[in-house]
């Protein structure tokens, strides 16, 4: 009994010298953070578009024969105008001095008409030959000249001939595959071209916008000029820019979308035919809107919300409006990145810091340690 009654003394005698227990410290926790910004936020219509040559040629010859040179490679970008294809041109050498050759007889036949008609014109004064030779030799007059005048476009017509022995490129562009090689015959506007040209500078990009943006799209296009920019799918390029050129005049009833067409100047030809393209069609432009990274903002019972940070590093849990999201370029250099933004109407103001990570252990009133 007396060891039970000092074990008891001993133990409220630690307690009386312990106090009362000390309150925990509250925890931080680590967030990282973004601050508000002010921008000029650009409404637009992000789709996927398709590179297509602003102009594309078959290539063919106009005239047969066997083909003797090839002045270009595959892939070469050619200019208007430079040789292509040479054919053998002796035989349209030979049609053309033969064409020389019947134009000069005739017209040697044509001035013997008119000197005769010019006597017979004499004679027919003094009744020495009948009106109606006179008139006959009139007629072959006449019919002499127009002799000379067939005989004048068949020269043209075979030095033209001879001209097309020597293939020029019709437009300027990036020339495919050899589709003909030297030493094969050809004959004239054959279906078989000898090569294929598309027109890289200026591009054109296609893309279907939906139905519904269509008003909007007429209505800033009367205005003036939209602004298109187009990105290689799966690059980090830096987008490049072009002007929107073309609406279609229908809507295509089975996809309730729209055909539109931009041109792109593609002076370092980044955009290639055939290639599928990340396309943003800009409407407008809305001054000094209030932005913050898209996850930052959360959604609750009562809507969206975002975490503030205050100067003293507790948060506060703030209802905020949202009017839309949109993707903004971030570029490096020649490499570009994209960055998923939140348009805030109400609620924030630029400068404000937000919690971009680390909401799920955050309240109102909660302590935070911002990470670099």
């Amino acid at each position: 009994m007396n060891r039970v009654l000092a074990l008891l003394v001993l133990l409220s005698s630690v307690a009386a010298c312990g106090g009362k227990p000390k309150a925990r410290p509250p925890e931080t926790v680590p967030v990282t953070v973004a601050t508000a910004e002010s921008r000029d936020v650009p409404e637009e219509v992000r789709v996927v578009g398709n590179v297509k040559a602003a102009s594309t040629v078959e290539v063919k010859a106009r005239v047969g024969g066997q083909v003797t040179r090839v002045f270009f490679k595959e892939g070469d970008e050619v200019k208007a105008g430079a040789p292509l294809f040479e054919i053998d041109s002796r035989p349209l050498e030979a049609a053309v001095r033969e064409a020389e050759a019947v134009l000069l007889r005739d017209r040697v036949r044509g001035k013997n008409a008119e000197q005769e008609a010019a006597r017979y014109g004499t004679l027919v004064q003094k009744e020495f030959v009948t009106r109606e030779q006179y008139d006959q030799s009139i007629a072959n007059a006449e019919a002499a000249k127009a002799t000379v005048k067939a005989d004048e476009a068949s020269v043209e017509n075979a030095r033209l001939s001879l001209g097309y022995a020597r293939v020029l490129s019709p437009i300027t562009g990036r020339t495919g595959s050899v589709l003909v090689h030297a030493g094969n015959v050809v004959k004239p506007n054959d279906d078989k071209a000898l090569v294929v040209i598309h027109q890289i500078r200026p591009v054109d990009v296609t893309f279907a916008v939906p139905e519904r943006h269509l008003p909007r799209i007429r209505e800033e296009l009367a205005r003036g000029r939209l602004s298109v920019a187009a990105v290689p799918a799966e690059t980090a390029q830096a987008p490049r820019e072009g002007q929107l050129s073309f609406i279609d005049n229908a809507v295509d009833s089975t996809t309730g979308t729209v055909v539109l067409k931009a041109t792109f100047p593609n002076e370092d030809g980044a955009l290639w035919p055939g290639q599928f393209v990340n396309v943003s069609l800009r409407l407008s432009t809305e001054k000094g809107a209030t932005v913050v990274p898209s996850q930052a903002v959360q959604t609750g019972q009562s809507g969206t919300y975002v975490f503030v940070v205050k100067d003293d590093l507790t948060v506060e849990s703030r209802k905020v409006a949202v009017a839309r999201t949109y993707v903004a370029r971030v570029a490096t250099g020649e490499a570009s990145g994209e960055e998923q933004l939140a348009v805030v109407s109400n609620g924030l103001k630029a400068g404000e810091r937000v919690v971009t990570d680390g909401q799920l252990r955050l309240s109102s009133g909660s302590k935070v340690e911002i990470k670099s």
